[in-house]
C-alpha cells in the first residue's frame, strides 16, 4: 500500500527526513514519580510507540519548572538529575528510524490549586468560567522571572538534545503560559513582553531563538497552537496568521495545529490549516479525530496538512501506521459512556483523559491496552492512580 501519501517520506526545512506523515500528538503521560522523575516505564511506553511506525512522536508535556505543575504525575526536566533515565527513555524511543521530540511546557496560570498555592501568568488576571474555582488567582511575574523562564526552556531543550531526542515543540495552545503571554485578555503587560502583538508574542520568540541558538539548526524545532484557542477578544484567527508566519520566517521547523474533530468538524478548522499552508513554507501537522484512512489521506490530498496528528487511537492501537501500511487497518471506537448524555457532555474530557492515562500506563509496563466502554471505570482508574485530585479540573475549559 506504498501508494498512500501518508506513507510518503517528508524532508522538514531543517534538512531532517521524516520516514512517513504520521505524527503521534503529545498525550499527556501523568507516569512521573512523586518528585516529577521519568521512570524506566517511559522508556517501554515510547519503545512501544517507536516500534508502531510513525515517523514523529511527541512526548507528553514536559515542565520546564518544578515549582510550575500542571497535572499530577507530569515529568519535570530543569536538570541533569534524571539525565540516565531520560537517555534510556530517548534511545527506546527514536528505535525504528522515529523521530522523538520532547513537548516543553509552562502551566503559567492554569497550575490546578492543588500543585499551587499561588501561580504566575504574564498579568495577575484569575481564570474565569466553569473551570474557575480549581485555580488560584496568580500573580504577575516581574520582568527578569520571564526571562528565567524562558532561559528554563532553552535549558531543558539542551537536555533533551544531550539525552539523544531529535527535536522539541514548544506548546502555544490550550491557554497553557506562551498561550497566556499571546491572549490579549490574558497579557495586560506594560514591558517589552505585552501590549502589541509583537511584544505579546515576544516570549514565544525569545524561546525559539534561544533553542534554536543553542541546540543548533539540525535540532528539530516546532510549535504546537490551536484552532480552539481563538478568539474575538483575546488572540484572533489574525493574531495567530501573523504568530504563525512570524515563526516561520525565523525557521521553525514544523507547526501542529490541533481542534475539533476533522471528521465531523464544528469548527471549520481544516480550512484554517489549509490557509495557513497557502501562507507559510512550513510542514503543517493536523491533529484531531483522525480514524479513517479516507480522511487521513483527504486532508493530505487537499493539503490541509503535511502530517497527521493521531492521539487517542495510538493507546488503543500502538501499531495504528504499521496496519495501515500493512493493510492490516481496522479503526477501532470506544464509545466512553457515563451511561447519559448530559452526563458525557460534562465530563468527557476528563474521563478520555482518564482513559488515555490508563492505557499508556499499560503500555509502559509491557501490558496490552484495555478496551471497554465504561467511563466510570476510565474515572476509578484516575483516582487509583492520582487521588480524588485525578477527578480536579486540569484546564480552564
Amino acid at each position: 500500500m506504498n501508494y498512500l501519501q501518508i506513507a510518503k517520506p517528508l524532508t522538514l526545512p531543517n534538512g531532517q527526513r521524516i520516514k512517513n506523515r504520521f505524527f503521534k500528538s503529545a498525550m499527556s503521560e501523568t507516569m512521573a514519580t512523586d518528585a516529577h522523575q521519568p521512570t524506566e516505564a517511559y522508556a517501554k511506553l515510547y519503545q512501544t510507540w517507536a516500534a508502531g511506525g510513525a515517523g514523529i512522536v511527541v512526548t507528553g508535556n514536559v515542565m520546564v519548572d518544578h515549582r510550575a505543575i500542571a497535572e499530577p504525575g507530569n515529568v519535570v526536566v530543569e536538570d541533569e538529575q534524571s539525565l540516565p533515565i531520560l537517555k534510556q527513555w530517548a534511545e527506546a524511543g527514536t528505535a525504528n528510524h522515529t523521530q522523538l521530540w520532547m513537548q516543553l511546557n509552562h502551566p503559567g496560570k492554569q497550575s490546578p490549586k492543588y500543585l499551587s498555592s499561588q501561580p504566575v501568568a504574564p498579568s495577575a488576571i484569575p481564570i474565569y468560567g466553569p473551570n474557575a474555582k480549581a485555580f488560584n488567582p496568580p500573580r504577575e511575574l516581574t520582568n527578569a522571572e520571564v526571562h528565567e523562564i524562558i532561559a528554563k526552556y532553552v535549558r531543558t531543550a539542551e537536555i533533551a538534545q544531550n539525552a539523544g531526542f531529535t527535536g522539541v515543540q514548544i506548546h502555544g495552545a490550550y491557554g497553557y503560559l506562551v498561550n497566556q503571554f499571546l491572549s490579549r485578555t490574558d497579557n495586560h503587560r506594560t514591558d517589552e513582553f505585552g501590549g502589541s502583538l509583537e511584544n505579546r508574542m515576544r516570549f514565544l520568540v525569545d524561546i525559539y531563538e534561544g533553542i534554536r541558538q543553542s541546540c543548533g539548526v539540525q535540532f528539530s524545532i516546532s510549535l504546537k497552537m490551536s484552532a480552539l484557542d481563538l478568539n474575538v477578544d483575546g488572540f484572533t484567527e489574525h493574531d495567530s496568521i501573523t504568530v504563525i508566519q512570524k515563526m516561520a520566517e525565523l525557521g521553525i521547523d514544523l507547526i501542529e495545529i490541533s481542534g475539533d474533530d476533522y471528521e465531523n468538524s464544528a469548527v471549520g478548522f481544516s480550512g484554517y490549516a489549509h490557509m495557513m499552508h497557502q501562507l507559510v513554507n512550513v510542514p503543517i501537522v493536523l491533529s484531531g479525530g483522525f480514524r479513517n484512512i479516507s480522511t487521513m489521506e483527504e486532508a493530505l490530498g487537499k493539503h490541509d496538512a503535511d502530517m497527521i496528528g493521531i492521539c487517542t487511537p495510538m493507546v488503543l492501537q500502538p501499531d495504528l501506521p504499521n496496519a495501515i501500511l500493512s493493510g492490516n487497518y481496522k479503526p477501532i471506537k470506544l464509545p466512553l459512556t457515563l451511561g447519559g448524555q448530559r452526563l458525557d457532555d460534562k465530563y468527557s474530557p476528563t474521563f478520555v483523559t482518564a482513559y488515555c492515562e490508563q492505557q499508556a500506563r499499560r503500555l509502559g509496563n509491557g501490558q496490552r491496552p484495555q478496551l471497554y466502554t465504561s467511563a466510570w471505570r476510565a474515572l476509578a482508574a484516575s483516582v487509583k492512580m492520582h487521588g480524588p485530585n485525578g477527578l480536579a479540573p486540569r484546564r480552564a475549559q
